[in-house]
């Protein structure tokens, strides 16, 4: 891909512009091309077909990449980039067409890729949709109308029929206010504190916050000509508030590689992380300046561009950085990672918006080291300005409901979550460990307090019943939540985290008799070289490779440390290094464990607190800062 010369005047963080953006677009574009079908329905890309079959498949790369090139036309670009997705609404629709799409009552993943072709018709409608031919269109409207009142998953999916339907509305087509003002309600079900919207009832918070729940409310009353009647205009304040809530939130979580968190499901769809920043942009919803909206968008494009996830070919394939066939869910095929065209939404401003003019703004982890609580998720924020790691500890998100038995997923249950990590087999994990070495899972627990406290300190600490679960005889379809199996159950255990200057202080307390070990673990390292590891006194440990550091101190209560080290199990690396301390024998009922855990990129040295403890009192004295002291909650 030839990229234009860098711009470092106005975009002095990244160096990208508009003229990127289309690049990077228009490559993508052009990688397709050879894999479209003969008649244009589909775009057959290469790889492992999903659980879903390769029709569906093809379906997904048609309708995904169509989002890309809506963008680029509406965006001021050739509208002849739309032609064949012209012939390919023509024969997908036919139902004699030996290249007919399963429609949206046949298929599940057919109501998703509707959604897409609906909103970029809405988008182009006089590029497209108004040139087609009437029968062309009537085809069109008689598929898309398959999805009235259908059953949709109580998740993101709501909005899928809310954009369908109200496409059909504005073309006089059929459509039903019944199941819109019953998809209205539910999303309103989500809304959380602070503008977080949790994916469905349970907690399950990740990027889908940003990239489908808030992409679709105001881009809907922006693109659709939407009644007060269906929605009132304090809902789209509401709906406004929650994004400018939430963009603050969303800048403070990129590092300043540009790499997003690397937390939760379908994260193969990469720099769609960037979709809520162009929201924003769009429709002018108060908040980040416009020189922070495209520095944050640029930072996740390049980010990627730069880690090679356009392969050689230029496609998009499952993965990561590059092709990592592992990182796929049960519902993934070849067309998948097109949804990352939604985090190039930005196209479809015109080039002279204050979005593309305006100089980049710094994040804010470009500008000083900060702490923050965002209290939906249960996240305590570290960001660092000498590193650029963003990191949180997550005492409040699981993708399970409180009292949940399953097992963890480890996309969502760990204790954190950084910019610089993927979550690897054992890291950031308080488990007990039985007479057979297996370890405990923690879904489903309690969040007990996220707070935020003098001396830039944040804490937060969750307890739960921790449990044993057999999974090897659950087959179901992975979508991102625990597993489910023959359960044995274990004690209570308490975990606190307190934060100060990029150090978590972990304590923990086993509130139940147990004969079980303790082990506790830290950040993962991935690196193509095997890591460095360092082991001084039993009770400190240090791993290092690829410009990372993973340090783990213990405090109290561990005598015994060391390394996991394993292969093939992230997409940063060949070989991933997880350092860990643990007790030797079980674990006193009451008795409180401390270690003291960091990441960082090898700068300066850990630090770490005198320990003081009385009953329940415990008291971190800093040597530069005041005493934080915490109250544990009764066992």
């Amino acid at each position: 891909m030839m990229l234009p010369p860098e711009d470092r005047r106005l975009s002095p963080r990244t160096g990208w512009t508009r003229a990127h953006w289309e690049a990077t677009a228009d490559h993508m574009l052009d990688a397709v091309n050879r894999h479209w079908s003969p008649r244009c329905a589909r775009i057959d890309l290469p790889g492992e077909p999903s659980r879903y079959g390769l029709v569906s498949d093809g379906l997904e790369g048609f309708a995904r990449t169509f989002l890309l090139a809506g963008f680029r036309v509406a965006g001021g670009g050739d509208p002849a980039l739309l032609e064949r997705y012209a012939w390919g609404l023509a024969a997908g629709t036919d139902p004699h067409s030996p290249e007919a799409w399963p429609r949206p009552d046949e298929l599940g993943q057919a109501k998703v890729e509707a959604a897409s072709i609906a909103l970029v018709l809405q988008l182009t409608r006089p590029w497209l949709w108004d040139q087609l031919d009437d029968g062309v269109r009537a085809r069109v409207v008689d598929w898309l109308a398959t999805v009235i009142g259908q059953p949709y998953p109580p998740i993101n999916w709501v909005w899928f029929r809310i954009v369908v339907e109200s496409f059909l509305r504005e073309v006089g087509g059929p459509w039903s206010q019944e199941d819109i003002e019953h998809d209205l309600a539910l999303h309103a079900s989500f809304r959380r504190e602070g503008g977080w919207l949790s994916d469905g009832e349970e907690r399950a918070f990740d990027h889908y916050t940003g990239w489908a729940l808030h992409l679709y409310p105001l881009l809907w009353t922006h693109l659709f000509g939407i009644p007060d009647s269906l929605c009132s205009q304090e809902t789209r304040r509401t709906w406004t508030d929650d994004l400018t809530r939430y963009l603050d939130d969303a800048v403070a979580l990129l590092g300043a590689d540009g790499s997003p968190l690397m937390q939760g499901r379908s994260l193969t769809y990469r720099f769609a992380a960037a979709a809520p920043f162009w929201v924003a942009a769009i429709t002018g919803t108060p908040g980040p300046e416009p020189g922070l909206l495209r520095r944050a968008a640029s930072g996740v494009l390049r980010h990627f561009v730069d880690h090679g996830s356009l392969e050689p070919d230029g496609v998009l394939r499952l993965g990561w950085h590059g092709d990592w066939p592992a990182i796929r869910q049960a519902y993934s095929g070849p067309g998948s990672p097109y949804w990352a065209a939604k985090g190039m939404l930005g196209l479809a401003l015109p080039a002279d918006h204050p979005v593309w003019t305006d100089v980049e703004r710094p994040l804010p982890v470009e500008t000083q080291d900060f702490t923050r609580v965002i209290s939906a998720p249960g996240w305590l924020v570290s960001g660092r300005l000498a590193d650029g790691i963003v990191t949180t500890i997550n005492h409040g998100t699981d993708h399970a409901l409180p009292g949940d038995r399953r097992a963890d997923s480890p996309l969502y249950a760990k204790l954190g979550y950084s910019t610089a990590t993927m979550p690897a087999v054992t890291d950031n994990s308080v488990v007990l460990l039985d007479s057979a070495g297996a370890a405990s899972h923690r879904a489903g627990f309690e969040t007990v307090f996220t707070e935020e406290m003098p001396g830039g300190v944040v804490a937060g600490a969750s307890r739960g019943p921790v449990r044993w679960v057999d999974t090897s005889a659950d087959d179901s379809p992975d979508h991102g939540s625990g597993r489910e199996g023959e359960i044995v159950e274990g004690p209570a255990v308490l975990v606190v985290s307190v934060v100060r200057g990029g150090v978590e202080i972990r304590l923990v307390r086993v509130d139940g008799e147990t004969d079980a070990r303790l082990r506790l673990s830290g950040w993962p390292v991935a690196a193509d070289t095997r890591p460095r590891a360092e082991i001084a006194d039993g009770v400190e440990v240090s791993v290092s490779g690829a410009r990372l550091r993973s340090e783990l101190c213990a405090l109290r209560g561990f005598d015994q440390a060391g390394v996991h080290t394993g292969t093939g199990t992230s997409p940063l690396g060949k070989y991933v290094a997880t350092p860990w301390v643990a007790t030797a024998g079980p674990v006193a009922r009451g008795d409180v464990l401390a270690a003291a855990v960091r990441l960082d990129r090898g700068h300066g040295v850990m630090t770490n607190p005198l320990l003081l403890w009385h009953g329940n009192e415990i008291v971190l004295r800093w040597s530069d800062g005041p005493d934080t002291r915490i109250t544990l909650p009764d066992p």
